[in-house]
């Protein structure tokens, strides 16, 4: 039998060694000139093309003598030891992804006998999120050395597409709150547009959490509250007033909801706005509402960045990059800046 891969030099002795491929005449440096070693690799190419069967069982003999392991662990271990790692919302929602049905073929199977067509496709079938938390699990086994090499390049992954979010507007918001006949979801509404907060955190809010003689909100944003950073304190005016004037004076502002899953308080949000034909927003839309007016009305930047919990501009600019800011004209900042006063610096003492 004829074999695929044969040896050659360039050049004189000493030169670089070549595998040149007789099927397809592509030739590939070995980048030796070692030529016993650069027979090892082109016999192991022959030997490879010969017996694609045979060299799995040769991969998995090699790898079960670093990994007892290798050979039958199943991406349902994989996660399931990576939900391990995880803590609070993280791991509840590592538990989510195991009933992804886009990636329930996926569980049972060998990680070192996976394929990358197979990946692909479950990623053309799921949604987002299965694409997401794949990648993030993919490079668990990768860090862990469970795969020998990546299945899919970085390079090679789909890329992410988000579906399109926008901010709820004043006249969409006023029209919830004035159909909704619960106190306490209207009370929650409201806040939601005047504090910009998760959804979560506002659910948690603590009537602890105000301080009536300052007229300050300070919660710890349950999101990044691992870090220990200080949380902002929020000045509110009288609108922010009158609802937490009829809230509760002690404990939980919001004891209903907040004992209710994040997910339901979504799902009864999302029903009043089909129910009054608003569509393509979320409570989340509070959030973008808020860095929008923040920004149209000329809020300090660092100060919208505290209040909604941002360390990054970028996150915080994306947030609000739908706003319609209108430019002052540079000549009233120019006649402003020649009609300010100038003091006058004290003389230094003579010496």
């Amino acid at each position: 039998m004829k074999t695929r891969y044969r040896l050659t030099r360039r050049g004189g002795r000493g030169d670089t060694l070549y595998c040149v491929d007789s099927v397809t005449g592509r030739r590939t440096s070995l980048n030796t000139a070692d030529v016993d070693a650069a027979e090892q690799v082109v016999l192991a190419k022959n030997q490879a093309e010969r017996q694609p069967a045979l060299n799995l069982q040769i991969a998995r003999a090699y790898l079960s003598g670093t990994d007892s392991g290798a050979t039958t662990r199943t991406w349902r271990d994989a996660v399931e030891s990576l939900t391990a790692t995880k803590q609070g919302g993280n791991q509840k929602r590592w538990r989510t992804v195991l009933k992804d049905k886009a990636l329930a073929p996926l569980w049972p199977q060998v990680l070192i006998e996976t394929k990358g067509e197979s990946l692909l496709k479950m990623i053309q079938v799921g949604c987002v999120s299965t694409n997401i938390y794949l990648r993030r699990l993919h490079n668990f086994c990768c860090d862990m050395s469970w795969l020998p090499w990546p299945i899919i390049p970085k390079r090679q992954w789909p890329r992410i597409r988000f579906k399109e979010k926008r901010a709820i507007t004043s006249e969409e918001h006023g029209r919830i709150v004035g159909r909704e006949k619960n106190p306490e979801r209207k009370a929650f509404y409201q806040l939601a547009w005047h504090l910009g907060a998760s959804q979560s955190d506002l659910a948690h809010l603590q009537a602890e959490d105000v301080d009536w003689t300052a007229r300050i909100i300070c919660f710890v944003r349950m999101k990044t509250a691992w870090r220990g950073q200080q949380p902002p304190q929020i000045r509110f005016g009288g609108e922010v007033e009158a609802i937490l004037a009829n809230l509760p004076k002690t404990g939980p502002l919001f004891p209903y909801l907040r004992n209710v899953e994040p997910g339901h308080r979504a799902t009864e949000f999302r029903q009043r706005c089909l129910g009054l034909g608003i569509r393509g927003v979320t409570l989340h839309s509070y959030r973008y509402a808020w860095a929008e007016r923040a920004k149209t009305v000329g809020y300090p930047e660092r100060f919208a960045q505290l209040a909604l919990g941002h360390n990054s501009k970028a996150v915080h600019r994306a947030y609000a990059r739908k706003a319609q800011v209108t430019l002052p004209p540079l000549e009233d900042y120019e006649k402003n800046a020649r009609q300010a006063p100038v003091i006058p610096l004290p003389l230094p003492a003579a010496g």
